[in-house]
């Protein structure tokens, strides 16, 4: 199911989606993501051009080489496509960055057509079990917009605790936005996950 992060690329598979490594090929995925005000909305930062998402997907494929390796940023497939098209198509993505050793912190995005479908929730679960059990992480972090409902939702129904709200945390679309700052520990996804 899951290939060792040190020794080449990481593929996960989950119950309706698979988490792989981006590559060059990804970029009208990664500008369905991106590009695309009805997602980015939500995220820490404005809307990509063109431009900005090849640059972000060339710097995604150059860090992905780096070791040791601290950002682990795998574009979201769906297993069973609708269409011929999305097959291994990116229709989101994870970002799971390695704040030290023990801890890391999650950020995840389903482009706007996909959404509704389950694929946030099944690739967050993913990387955690990756997190948790191939990385040895004891704690992950996951800070929400407080207006994204369909995130607050997701991090609670996976069990993880809200700790509290950060002000004026990322400036994005002209303003000043606070996150609400969630966090799962190892012994807690352990739990979880035998439920």
């Amino acid at each position: 199911m899951t290939t060792r992060h040190d020794e080449g690329p990481v593929a996960l598979s989950g119950r309706v989606v698979r988490l792989r490594e981006f590559t060059l090929d990804d970029l009208d995925g990664v500008r369905g993501i991106v590009g695309d005000d009805r997602v980015t909305h939500f995220l820490s930062f404005n809307t990509r051009t063109d431009e900005q998402a090849h640059e972000l997907l060339r710097m995604i494929v150059e860090r992905a080489r780096e070791r040791p390796r601290s950002e682990y940023y795998l574009a979201i497939t769906p297993l069973e496509p609708e269409t011929p098209a999305d097959r291994d198509k990116a229709v989101g993505f994870t970002r799971l960055h390695r704040t030290n050793e023990y801890s890391g912190r999650l950020v995840y995005a389903v482009a706007y057509d996909h959404q509704g479908r389950g694929y946030a929730g099944d690739a967050v679960r993913t990387v955690l079990d990756f997190a948790f059990t191939t990385l040895g992480l004891h704690r992950v972090t996951a800070a929400v917009g407080p207006d994204n409902r369909a995130g607050m939702a997701l991090v609670k129904n996976l069990g993880f605790t809200r700790e509290g709200v950060l002000r004026d945390h990322v400036h994005t679309n002209g303003a000043w936005r606070d996150s609400v700052l969630f966090s799962m520990l190892a012994p807690e996804w352990r739990t979880a996950r035998e439920t």
